[in-house]
Formats: structure tokens, C-alpha cells, sequence
């Protein structure tokens, strides 16, 4: 299946995996990789040390091409970035905030770089400043999310940039992936989908909780923070939510108590199997997830729907 993203990158299906913290380690993104898509490594609040480990564990596993995701909200980011320019990496993508102070240090390392957008006007951005693509990622995602729908953004983000876009945020199975396509997409990014898969190192509670859920079980929480997340319902939560009520119904914005719940909360979901005090993000899409699958089959099932969906719609428009 060959798209303008399959070809930037050299990998065989237009498939990302998100960087998903806690879960997208090296043995997911290798299996990802090795599986015709394009894994990514999640390095979140890292030190380069754990970087570096986790650079080279992923190299021992897989030949094929990777990306490594810098979030730019990092404490270490600095050191970060020059490992990463010295470590020989191609593909770098990344998240919570602007790359552009790093951008021509990453062009002259012939490093691709592939930012997450939630708005037309930041794709525009990135591919003034270099980007070698977007990830265009919707409210429908799991994690960190912006305010608009993926469709939506995807249809208006399209029209206006020239370098690919990859659609992110609600493409939980192959008939995704054909929409993202017609709306002018040429990949799309998966994560709750593949937080289940068999190589995926996510808690066995997290992954029942996904594979349970369905349409209405996840909810927007840290709005009034200005950081709202998508999550799976539980009584994190509900608790979550109500301190928000209480801080809204007292004059000034004391965060404090909200950052204290969210301290370590995502890392009891996935890595502890919590799943009444751990934050379970997990996107609207969870409700579509029914069964545990290799990255492989999860793969080959978007490629053979997408290409079922498309020869059954087309009928259509036939004269």
C-alpha cells in the first residue's frame, strides 16, 4: 500500500503507532516496525540516559525504520536532542510544544521531522519552519487532546498544507483508515488499539478496561487547566472532576490539588494495572476494541478493511 507517507518514510503500510507514554517502549514500536508500519518510541519526561537505552534496545530489535518522539516540554530536552542528533535517528517526531528552535540542527543531521498539530494554524507553522509531515490529531484521541474533531480538522488541514498529513485521534479499524485517505490523509496514527496488542507491555487490568468500554466511557478531564486529557471513566475521575467543580466555584485558580491526583496517576494505569486511582488514557475509539491481536494482525486488519471498505464504497459512484 503505497501512500506519500509510506514513501517519505520506507515503511510498507501508512501506519504510525503513537508515542504513547509508559506504553510505547521498545518492544511495541520494534514489533510495529517490523510489522510493515512505523514504530515509534516514547520518551516523555526522560533523561538522555534512559534515552539512549532505550534507543539502542530498540535498534537490537528491529532493522527497519523507527521514530523516536520528543516532548518538547521535557526538563531535558537539550541533552536530549543532541543524543539524538549524534545517535544517527531519521525520524523524529514530537509533541507539547514548538520544534523550531531545533529544526535546522535536525535538517543538517538529514533527521525527518514530524510534529503533532491540534489546529490549522499550527500545521501551517511547521511546514513553514521544515516539517517533513504533520500528525493531525483530533479530540477523539486519547492523552493530551485539543478541541477540535479529527474529521473536521483533518478535511480543513489538508486544503492548506503541501507536505503529508497523518490523521490521528478516533481510526481504530480499517474503515478509519479509508475516511482518513478520502479526506486527503496518507496515514493515520494508532494508539488505544495497539496499547491491547499482544506485544504491547501495557497492565493486563488496562487493557481488560479498554477491551470493556464502551461508546461513553471515556471523559475530558483538566479542562480548566488548560491541558484537557481523554481517559478511561473510574474514580480517579470522578474524583478529578469534582475538585474541578470546587476550584471553579472559589475565586482565584489554586491547580495544585489537580496536579497532586495526576502525580503518577498514568503510570499506575499502565504500569501497575490500577484501574480505579490510575489515569487509563484511552481514546473514544476504545468502544470499537473488542479483541487482543499481534501488531501484525492488527496491521494486516486495517490494510485488508481499508481496501474492502474502499471497493464496496466505490460501487457508488459507479454510472
Amino acid at each position: 500500500m503505497k501512500t506519500a507517507i509510506t514513501e517519505l518514510l520506507n515503511i510498507e503500510y501508512p501506519i504510525v503507532q503513537g508515542a504513547m507514554a509508559w506504553v510505547a517502549d521498545a518492544d511495541l514500536a520494534s514489533a510495529v516496525s517490523n510489522a510493515g508500519g512505523l514504530g515509534v518510541l516514547g520518551t516523555g519526561h526522560d533523561p538522555v540516559e534512559l534515552v539512549r537505552e532505550k534507543v539502542e534496545l530498540m535498534k537490537s530489535k528491529t532493522d527497519k525504520p523507527f521514530a523516536v518522539n520528543v516532548m518538547l516540554l521535557n526538563a531535558n530536552t537539550e541533552e536530549v536532542v543532541d543524543y539524538l542528533i549524534e545517535s544517527g535517528i531519521k525520524i523524529i517526531t514530537t509533541g507539547a510544544g514548538n520544534p523550531a528552535k531545533y529544526m535546522q540542527r535536525f535538517h543538517d543531521a538529514g533527521i525527518k521531522v514530524i510534529p503533532v498539530v491540534a489546529s490549522v494554524a499550527l500545521a501551517r507553522r511547521m511546514e513553514k519552519i521544515g516539517a517533513a509531515a504533520v500528525v493531525v490529531e483530533g479530540m477523539e484521541a486519547g492523552g493530551h487532546i485539543g478541541k477540535l474533531t479529527s474529521l473536521a480538522l483533518l478535511a480543513q488541514v489538508t486544503e492548506v498544507v503541501t507536505i503529508p498529513v497523518i490523521a490521528a485521534g478516533g481510526f481504530g479499524d480499517g474503515r478509519g483508515l479509508a475516511a482518513a485517505l478520502m479526506l486527503g490523509a496518507e496515514g493515520i496514527q494508532v494508539g488505544t488499539r495497539f496499547v491491547v496488542a499482544e506485544e504491547s507491555n501495557a497492565h493486563d487490568n488496562f487493557k481488560n478496561a479498554i477491551l470493556k468500554a464502551s461508546d461513553i466511557d471515556t471523559v475530558v478531564t483538566g479542562q480548566i487547566t488548560g491541558h484537557p486529557v481523554r481517559v478511561l471513566r473510574n474514580q480517579l475521575t470522578k474524583e478529578y472532576l469534582q475538585v474541578e467543580k470546587e476550584i471553579t466555584s472559589l475565586p482565584g485558580q489554586d491547580f495544585s490539588r489537580l496536579e497532586q491526583m495526576a502525580q503518577g496517576a498514568l503510570r499506575k494505569a499502565v504500569v501497575e494495572g490500577d484501574t480505579v486511582g490510575g489515569s487509563m488514557m484511552a481514546g473514544q475509539i476504545a468502544g470499537l476494541i473488542k479483541e487482543r491481536q499481534t501488531v501484525k494482525e492488527i496491521i494486516e486488519d486495517y490494510i485488508q478493511v481499508a481496501k474492502e471498505t474502499y471497493k464496496e464504497k466505490a460501487n457508488y459512484f459507479e454510472a
